[in-house]
């Protein structure tokens, strides 16, 4: 397991490094989002591949990482190609000003490292020899298909909700929008927690907990929702109140509104795409 975890690794500090070279030549660090979801496929597909435990939570891994993964890559592809950077990066380059190339290097790198803390979650089942009970097994399925298919509808409600002209620089609250603020952040972290159904029970399967709660961190904390809606609150007319009445992360029924003059401020929209998340 230890060497196949190291051939993934080194195989994503190529990819990161490509994606850096690219960036340099485009000034658009967007793409990174992709290639991470689309690498994270491809280490669960490595480690179903390499994996040495049963054929079962291998299979698992295969299916349930490689088309979560490539899902993902391809909505977040559709996303960022041919569009103006993230503002998140392009918040990095300001602040890093002739350093922005020399730190952006290490920002991708660090993203290899956070894509092998998750990987535990495919490593772990597929090198584990006992076979999961069926009720971890369904279990994990169950999970992966709440998740994979709610994250999926809240990206779709999303992109539809940007497309209409009309909604320009309105706050999204169409389907699972009414219930939180980032579903799709939400149905992410459930995501995670397929593997740890799957490996529960098994020898060292209490690693498996770590991924889905690395990745609540980093959305919650660092840079998922902290950094999107520092400027979504200056920028979106109504954000403010839609944080007072929508849960952050866990889809549940908003609060009733209450009128605030911060809400009616007229402000400009916050990127030509309008993209709320």
């Amino acid at each position: 397991m230890l060497l196949a975890a190291a051939f993934a690794y080194v195989a994503l500090i190529a990819i990161f490094t490509g994606t850096w070279l690219r960036q340099l030549r485009t000034h658009n660090a967007g793409m990174v989002d992709p290639v991470w979801a689309a690498s994270l496929a491809g280490v669960a597909v490595l480690a179903a591949v390499l994996g040495t435990g049963a054929t079962v939570s291998r299979v698992f891994v295969l299916v349930a990482g490689g088309l979560w993964g490539l899902r993902l890559g391809h909505h977040l592809w559709q996303r960022n190609h041919g569009q103006p950077e993230d503002p998140r990066y392009r918040q990095f380059r300001e602040q890093w000003g002739d350093a922005a190339n020399r730190n952006m290097f290490w920002f991708f790198q660090l993203q290899a490292v956070i894509s092998m803390a998750l990987s535990v979650a495919f490593f772990i089942p597929a090198f584990q020899s006992e076979t999961p009970s069926w009720i971890a097994l369904a279990a994990a399925i169950v999970i992966w298909l709440i998740a994979v298919i709610g994250e999926a509808s809240a990206d779709r409600q999303l992109r539809h909700f940007v497309a209409d002209p009309a909604n320009r620089g309105q706050v999204c609250r169409v389907g699972w929008w009414r219930y939180s603020r980032h579903p799709n952040y939400f149905f992410e972290c459930v995501h995670w927690c397929a593997y740890a159904a799957l490996s529960l029970g098994l020898p060292w399967g209490w690693l498996t907990l770590l991924p889905p709660l690395l990745i609540a961190v980093l959305l919650l904390k660092v840079s998922g929702v902290p950094m999107l809606e520092a400027r979504l609150v200056k920028t979106r007319p109504g954000y403010g109140e839609y944080m007072r009445t929508t849960s952050a992360l866990v889809p549940w029924p908003p609060k009733s509104s209450k009128p605030s003059s911060t809400d009616t401020t007229p402000t400009p929209p916050s990127s030509p795409s309008g993209r709320q998340s």
